[in-house]
């Protein structure tokens, strides 16, 4: 009786080791989210933080460009040019717009309008991704053409001449014995 006692009692104490084991298992495993949940929120917090600073300075640029769109218009019109000076008022006048917006909307309303704009004119989207694909792919083609030469070939391979010219007729003549 006595060891099937002591067998009882090793089971319980087993039990609550695994139990205790278990706890301390759920345990670590939240704090390991909430420490992973703290970094995410971190991570965004900053990633905002950088988009905020990069749209208002993107804002200030274009505010520059635009007023200076302004003074050719100006230009134009003083030179009696009225209809490129109108164009380049009603350029500086989009961007002023397009500037404003820039420097007072923050991260997530710009990321918002973005959204919205897709779902409403997705074709819109695709072109745009169809011209800015294009427009990539020249300025890599010419990028490369400076690169490796107006041919568009580089030293190695194809269109690599040899450096010098290896004379043959001496091994027509010569016998192996």
């Amino acid at each position: 009786m006595s060891q099937l006692g002591s067998d009882l009692q090793a089971q319980q104490g087993d039990g609550l080791m695994v139990q205790q084991a278990q706890e301390k298992a759920q345990e670590v495993a939240g704090q390991a989210r909430d420490a992973a949940s703290q970094a995410k929120d971190k991570a965004e917090s900053v990633f905002k933080r950088q988009v905020d600073e990069r749209t208002s300075q993107t804002g200030i640029a274009l505010h520059s460009t635009a007023q200076d769109l302004r003074t050719v218009g100006q230009e134009l019109r003083n030179q009696g040019k009225d209809t490129p000076a109108k164009v380049a008022e009603q350029i500086a006048d989009r961007g002023e717009q397009l500037a404003g917006y820039l420097r007072t909307n923050d991260a997530g309303r710009i990321l918002q309008d973005v959204e919205d704009f897709a779902r409403r004119q997705p074709w819109a989207v695709i072109a745009g991704g169809m011209v800015l694909g294009f427009v990539a792919s020249r300025f890599l083609k010419s990028s490369s053409q400076r690169r490796y030469g107006s041919n568009g070939s580089s030293s190695f391979g194809q269109g690599a001449a040899p450096s010098r010219a290896i004379d043959t007729s001496d091994l027509a003549h010569t016998s192996t014995r």
